[in-house]
């Protein structure tokens, strides 16, 4: 008989198991006060604060441990994604937290800060050949070469109609967070759609709990969410890339729920910019664009609850940090050289927190 006896698939799924739970710490919840506004409260769930500053960190942690559960995940085995984004930079952490190997396919447009910050957790970055699209095909067939586990995070960002979301503690968690807040329970909850697994966790908490709170997709320009939503047409596609990364997408994905949303808003690129730089300089708040897309639509829908005299708040889920834009949505040589300008929105903007007057979509009106 050994002292040590050798590992066992059960023994390494619990200690991954338990890895995994302890990474799952809650993230800010910070409150703004607009003064134009004072019956009104705006609550921002700060997921830049996440290991990876994303809110796809949480939805990576749960695809980890939902293939480690399932038995589809063991000691030792290659993990490939294909993404350009946030949600490889956040696979390959949890892959590097359980001691696998890890690969993404990326496309060949993907930013060179997302190829550093995926080395930086020690993955490994391929690039497709094929066109952007069909990163997911080219990820899936490495991972069929080389026996390993193919993380789909845009499939599994679908469940059924019954079931509690891709990420089912995060409407909890932010909720709760509000729990002492002078309006408990918001009038609306607003995030982005990228895979539809963040919406489709928010909405079907809200349904299942019975809540009065409504949910609010914000939608940034070329994405084929919002007119798949108006049109009711589920397989709408645009054809043309989001500019705002981690959310939009050109074509619907499985995961959208449009069944779970009261509403999507458009939201103008520039409009996406301004709010992000805006929350950076009056909040201290440091997010990227994705969570400036969110902060616009929040402040329509405060805007249109103030024209209805009605009290009460407005909860934003900010999906992302600053640090990754620095040479591209906080450089104004970048927003030039795509035609973005987001002065007039941030002249909105301080106009809307000063007076309450919100005359979008025409600020420069």
């Amino acid at each position: 008989m050994t002292d040590n006896p050798a590992p066992t698939p059960g023994r390494w799924a619990a200690r991954a198991l338990a890895r995994l739970a302890a990474d799952a710490v809650p993230t800010p919840l910070r409150t703004l006060r607009l003064p134009a506004l004072p019956d009104l409260d705006l609550h921002v769930k700060d997921e830049s604060a996440q290991p990876t500053g994303s809110v796809k960190h949480r939805l990576l942690r749960e695809l980890f441990r939902a293939a480690v559960e399932d038995g589809a995940l063991g000691e030792g085995m290659p993990v490939v994604m294909g993404s350009g984004g946030a949600a490889a930079v956040a696979g390959a952490y949890h892959a590097r937290l359980l001691g696998l190997p890890f690969t993404a396919v990326l496309p060949r447009t993907a930013p060179a800060a997302v190829r550093d910050r995926i080395a930086a957790h020690g993955g490994r970055c391929a690039t497709g050949q094929l066109p952007p699209a069909a990163v997911l095909d080219e990820a899936r067939a490495l991972a069929e070469r080389t026996g390993g586990h193919f993380l789909d995070h845009f499939a599994a960002a679908r469940r059924p109609p019954d079931g509690p979301g891709p990420m089912p503690g995060l409407a909890a968690e932010l909720l709760d967070g509000l729990r002492d807040a002078r309006h408990p329970v918001p009038r609306w909850l607003v995030t982005g759609a990228g895979t539809g697994a963040t919406s489709a966790s928010l909405g079907h908490h809200l349904r299942a709990h019975r809540l009065p709170t409504r949910l609010a997709v914000a939608d940034p320009e070329h994405s084929a969410y919002f007119p798949a939503w108006a049109s009711g047409c589920d397989a709408y596609a645009t054809g043309m890339p989001s500019r705002i990364p981690g959310i939009g997408r050109p074509r619907t994905e499985p995961g959208f729920r449009p069944d779970l949303i009261d509403l999507v808003v458009p939201v103008p690129d520039a409009a996406s910019v301004a709010a992000m730089r805006w929350l950076h300089r009056t909040a201290g708040l440091a997010c990227g664009p994705a969570a400036g897309t969110a902060l616009w639509a929040a402040c329509h829908l405060a805007a249109r609850l103030r024209a209805d005299d009605v009290a009460g708040s407005v909860a934003l889920l900010a999906g992302d940090g600053a640090e990754p834009y620095r040479a591209t949505h906080l450089d104004a040589g970048w927003l030039a050289g795509k035609g973005l300008d987001p002065a007039p929105y941030e002249a909105l903007l301080e106009r809307f927190a000063r007076t309450g007057e919100w005359n979008w979509p025409h600020p420069e009106g």
